[in-house]
């Protein structure tokens, strides 16, 4: 189960890896558990989200090697809720790098 205060996978579709546990496909979106909507503000329950208690946000992108053979599509709107700067990974908020006397 993912950390307190860390997104979890909501997504429409799933799959069994070999060991028999669910994983995500098709569109994934980030969901804190214990609420009904995703970070992007769609309802679980009208949307037909499947929730993945125990597959943590960060497994969903293509370089984590996690939960992600399935996901066909990240959305880009929970990615920007979720604190990351793009679906490539964490990057630094910008800074000057030769600023003028």
């Amino acid at each position: 189960m993912p950390a307190r205060g860390e997104p979890s996978v909501a997504a429409s579709g799933q799959w069994r890896d070999e060991q028999g546990v669910r994983r995500p496909a098709g569109e994934a979106h980030a969901w804190f558990p214990g609420t009904n909507q995703t970070l992007c503000g769609l309802p679980l329950s009208r949307s037909g989200l499947l929730r993945f208690h125990h597959v943590a946000w960060p497994e969903v992108f293509p370089e984590s090697g996690g939960s992600a053979e399935q996901v066909g599509d990240v959305c880009r709107r929970c990615v920007a809720a979720s604190g990351r700067r793009s679906h490539r990974g964490w990057s630094p908020r910008w800074t000057r790098n030769s600023p003028r006397p």
